[in-house]
């Protein structure tokens, strides 16, 4: 008795241990590739919203939040983090730094120079905000926007104010305006991409190019000289820097944030 009783419970766990090694692709689960401070790949079969199908993560795509944490991101000129939340999968920025825009905007703790950045995002009813890349820090640096170009986002239908061309959605903010606005109402999601390669800007939204630039030209010093930026020295000046993301006093969302070095 006593032998039977030893072999029939080894029998149960090793049941029991061949069922806890199904792998996540045979139950339909999102697997985790890898995870490291400045490095997140997590693959998904099913396009779950966050994650990366395979082709992507072949192609080199990693994602810079994982719908549970904002830890692949800081608060600009500091090592902390306020003003945002996570909720149910989304980045939201609460509105609290004020309409300024100061305080509470967000940037990557990684830094980039040729990518392409892919992302989702909407506003509330008279929302603004936008998208930096090439952000530098500093202490007589005290915004993102005095240093880094910017891809508006904005709810270009019930905004209160009357907005310049420059400033609608896919906008370089206050520098080229969309070829056209095809952002969506309030309440919906919007696709962004941004490419930055050697220079060259382009600006995507929902699907159409809207924008196509080049930094550093004679034609964009022009430009950055006859309009806002005159008398900010350091805005467009950095050839690398952090992605950020504005609190501009109102709500925004944010998802599936995904980027893909080039360089």
């Amino acid at each position: 008795m006593k032998t039977n009783n030893s072999f029939g419970f080894l029998l149960f766990l090793s049941l029991v241990a061949f069922a806890c090694t199904d792998t996540p692709e045979k139950v339909g689960m999102v697997e985790t590739e890898e995870v490291t401070e400045e490095h997140l790949v997590i693959i998904s079969e099913d396009g779950a919203d966050n994650t990366l199908t395979q082709e992507e993560a072949d192609n080199g795509w990693t994602l810079l939040f994982d719908g549970k944490s904002m830890d692949m991101w800081r608060i600009f000129n500091s090592d902390t983090l306020f003003g945002w939340e996570v909720k149910d999968g989304e980045m939201v920025a609460l509105g609290t730094a004020g309409l300024e825009g100061l305080g509470s905007d967000i940037v990557s703790k990684e830094e980039f120079t040729n990518f392409e950045l892919s992302l989702e995002w909407k506003v509330s009813e008279a929302g603004n905000s936008g998208v930096f890349f090439n952000v530098v820090e500093g202490e007589d640096l005290h915004a993102v926007y005095e240093s880094g170009p910017e891809y508006q986002l904005i709810d270009d239908i019930g905004f209160p104010m009357k907005l310049e061309e420059w400033q609608k959605s896919g906008a370089n903010y206050a520098m080229h305006p969309p070829v056209v606005v095809n952002s969506k109402a309030v309440g919906q999601w919007n696709h962004t991409k941004i490419t930055v390669n050697n220079g060259k800007v382009t600006h995507e939204l929902n699907g159409m190019e809207v924008v196509s630039y080049e930094l550093w030209t004679p034609e964009w010093e022009a430009l950055k000289q006859e309009g806002k930026w005159k008398d900010v020295p350091t805005y467009g000046a950095a050839k690398s820097g952090h992605l950020a993301l504005q609190d501009h006093g109102n709500q925004s969302w944010f998802k599936n944030i995904k980027v893909r070095r080039l360089d």
